[in-house]
């Protein structure tokens, strides 16, 4: 029961953070910037996540209760993942934003117009809905033999083609190829694009002030694949990993995101923190008085 206040705590801090990050963008004037809808948008999927995984990681903490039917599983890990890729994408559309920003900042405003961040946001979603809808179908094809006992407190697609019995190779390279590699690929090259043109810039300070327009990008897509990648090989190229490892990383990507994200545009961002002190500075003048 005690192991339920942390993770009640963090889920609260997850929730309200963002929560927050929501209000700031649809009510402050000058955050209604490209870069800022889609920091919206990841700040909505992190409350859905966060909402999808809650009800068995805090049913097991604080009921103590060890067991999902297969149903229920099947549909958090298809909300999960569905949910991950959504904001992976937005990760890409976030890359070609700094992208269009450093590389052609003078077309910046007629490139990135209210009708292509609708269309880059709108795409991401039927994306990761459409290419994560086969995973459960696929997991309903094959047997599950043996102990069905879980690895994490939420169902996660490799931990369960671990439980599966027959060929699952296939269903293995498709979750992993159709999911992230391509957006991975697709940031790496935006930011081989990006360096190349700092370096063309010529001065320091020049070079400074653009590759920290980009930190605030840089660090959530870290906080976003790290995790993901270290649990996905873990699963994939590792055998006899102690438990604690397991739990360790799965806890790091369940709830490092929701967490982090919020935090790190609020350390890195000035427009960021120019509406947070604006807000909570009005608030305390009409508490005042």
């Amino acid at each position: 029961m005690w192991m339920s206040i942390p993770f009640c705590l963090l889920y609260l801090i997850a929730l309200v953070s963002n929560a927050l990050l929501l209000i700031l963008v649809r009510a402050e004037q000058n955050l209604h910037e490209p870069q800022f809808y889609f920091l919206a948008l990841l700040a909505l999927i992190d409350l859905d996540l966060s909402l999808s995984t809650m009800p068995s990681v805090l049913a097991i903490f604080c009921f103590n209760v060890h067991h999902i039917g297969l149903d229920a599983c099947l549909t958090q890990m298809f909300f999960i993942h569905a949910l991950s890729s959504v904001e992976s994408g937005v990760l890409v559309a976030m890359a070609f934003d700094r992208l269009v920003a450093i590389c052609a900042p003078l077309n910046y405003t007629r490139i990135l117009t209210h009708y292509t961040v609708a269309c880059l946001s709108g795409a991401a979603l039927p994306r990761g809905a459409t290419l994560l809808a086969p995973l459960p179908f696929f997991l309903r094809t094959f047997p599950f033999c043996g102990a069905n006992i879980l690895s994490h407190s939420y169902c996660y697609y490799p931990d369960m083609l671990n439980l599966a019995c027959g060929d699952v190779t296939f269903s293995s390279a498709y979750g992993l190829i159709c999911t992230f590699v391509v957006d991975v690929v697709f940031i790496l090259a935006s930011y081989m694009k990006i360096l190349g043109t700092i370096v063309k810039l010529g001065t320091q300070d020049r070079n400074w002030k653009s590759l920290h327009t980009c930190a605030c990008h840089l660090c959530t897509v870290l906080v976003f694949y790290l995790p993901l990648i270290s649990l996905a090989v873990l699963h994939h190229y590792t055998q006899d990993t102690p438990p604690i490892v397991y739990t360790t990383m799965s806890n790091a990507y369940l709830l490092m995101t929701p967490l982090l994200n919020p935090l790190v545009y609020s350390l890195k961002s000035q427009q960021i923190q120019a509406a947070l002190r604006k807000r909570f500075w009005v608030q305390r003048v009409i508490a005042g008085e």
